[in-house]
């Protein structure tokens, strides 16, 4: 009898491999129970060999998908491997660990399944390089990759450092207060108080009490002295959201607090000193209203020292997978679901939608996808069912690619437009490379004007 040419890896071999390898690998038996426990899974554990066989698995590990989507439970059930399935374990430091699972049977020499095994690699470092890379489009809460929304986040730093009146504006929903809160957070003022107050939503006697507090007495039910939003707000910024929704009345007694830096609380008898940086927001045109009489002149001046206009939802699109991708892993780390991101689909939808809430209103959509579609991918069905009656989808005659390629080109006929159909700035504008964006040009058949803001230039010279 002829023997085998293959080489049988002695036992003893195989068990240094295991020990050698920087992946963590672990078997259980058909009750659950760990048998073995390799060392790189000690290391990134924290947890001994000793303590960890014999007790269940995820008496050891305590990941987010022990509960509701075991990848070595649905190897065991349906006899298949599962590769590469991220999630996250908790060490013995009670520190969150990110990692990739593969899981497979576990079978004896005669082939019979007598448990399970699985390998899992500490994600940790890979997470921070992504967490740098995504910084670049990050800034607190938010989440960019418009051109338009980065030029702002360059000049925070500046504007935080300094200790102007900021005048933001926008739609609601734009990010008004979170922009304020990141100004807040850059500035030397960051371990004092980020004190917010919607004017538009109170009176002006309630506002002024609110604004600059009482003293006992100064009305019936009094009976205390209570401290106003500006005292609250020592030392830190104050947020006077929806300012363009103030009376006259109350836009003169405004004025002297941002003149004098010194307010009079309700019933007192002298005066206090404001040390608060002043940042108010709107989503009206308040140059309009200064030309119409209803809002005080001098008044505009003192808080438009350093204007930032935040751009509607609709005019950057772009920024609409980022702020997805954000609100999806930011509602499984809130909520422990497991959905996985978005099909495209719904991509396309939400794409199209021209979205008069803004970012507010697309957290919503996701929030309630969440809903309805608490794991796997979104789906179109997963969405509200006005935003799909009113927004075109995709169907046998409109196939997604064509959806996809509608708003492509949509978005790059708004970005030439914006820079008068010079080719090189709208390639800045977008952030690709210029000769990326002649092909999408040529692929998507663009017609353009035989001259654009380039070649103009050089015809004036």
């Amino acid at each position: 009898m002829k023997k085998s040419n293959a080489y049988q890896i002695p036992p003893h071999v195989t068990e240094i491999i295991l020990e050698s390898i920087s992946d963590g690998v672990f078997t259980v038996d058909h009750t659950w129970h760990i048998t073995s426990f390799n060392r790189a899974a000690e290391k990134i554990t924290g947890i001994s060999r000793n303590e960890a066989i014999g007790q269940h698995c995820w008496e050891v590990f305590r990941s987010n998908m022990c509960e509701t989507d075991c990848a070595l439970r649905r190897t065991m059930k349906q006899g298949k491997p599962f590769i590469d399935t991220s999630t996250y374990i908790v060490n013995i430091e009670k520190r969150r660990i990110p990692v990739t699972v593969s899981t497979s049977l576990l079978r004896d020499e005669n082939g019979t399944v007598v448990g399970g095994v699985e390998t899992f690699r500490d994600m940790s470092l890979v997470e921070e390089l992504r967490k740098e890379l995504d910084n670049r489009f990050q800034l607190g809460d938010m989440v960019i990759r418009s051109s338009s929304m980065q030029q702002i986040f360059k000049i925070l730093p500046q504007v935080a450092d300094s200790e102007s009146t900021v005048l933001l504006q926008g739609e609601t929903g734009t990010g008004k207060e979170l922009i304020a809160r990141s100004i807040h957070g850059l500035s030397s003022r960051r371990e004092k108080p980020f004190v917010a107050i919607n004017c538009g939503a109170l009176p002006d006697t309630l506002l002024e009490s609110e604004l600059f507090g009482y003293k006992a007495g100064a009305f019936t039910n009094a009976t205390k002295d209570k401290p106003g939003h500006i005292a609250i707000a020592e030392g830190g910024t104050l947020f006077l959201d929806e300012i363009g929704d103030v009376s006259a009345a109350f836009q003169m007694r405004l004025l002297r607090v941002l003149q004098e830096r010194k307010y009079q609380p309700l019933g007192g008898i002298k005066q206090v000193q404001a040390n608060v940086r002043i940042i108010a927001a709107t989503n009206k045109n308040l140059a309009d209203l200064v030309n119409k009489g209803i809002f005080r002149e001098d008044l505009f001046y003192r808080i438009n020292v350093v204007p930032i206009a935040l751009p509607p939802l609709r005019d950057r699109k772009e920024d609409i997978p980022l702020l997805i991708e954000h609100f999806i892993g930011r509602l499984n780390r809130l909520r422990g679901k497991a959905v996985s991101g978005i099909s495209q689909e719904a991509l396309a939808l939400l794409m199209a939608h021209n979205y008069p809430g803004n970012i507010r209103e697309l957290e919503n959509i996701i929030e309630h996808a969440f809903v309805i579609c608490p794991e796997g991918a979104i789906q179109p069905s997963c969405l509200p069912g006005n935003l799909i009656e009113a927004v075109p989808h995709p169907t046998t005659e409109w196939p997604i690619e064509t959806a996809l390629k509608s708003i492509e080109t949509q978005a790059i006929m708004d970005a030439l437009k914006r820079n008068n159909y010079n080719r090189l700035a709208t390639a800045r504008d977008l952030g690709m490379h210029k000769s990326t964006l002649f092909r999408k040009i040529k692929t998507l058949g663009i017609d353009l004007p035989k001259i654009d803001g380039r070649i103009t230039r050089k015809k004036n010279r």
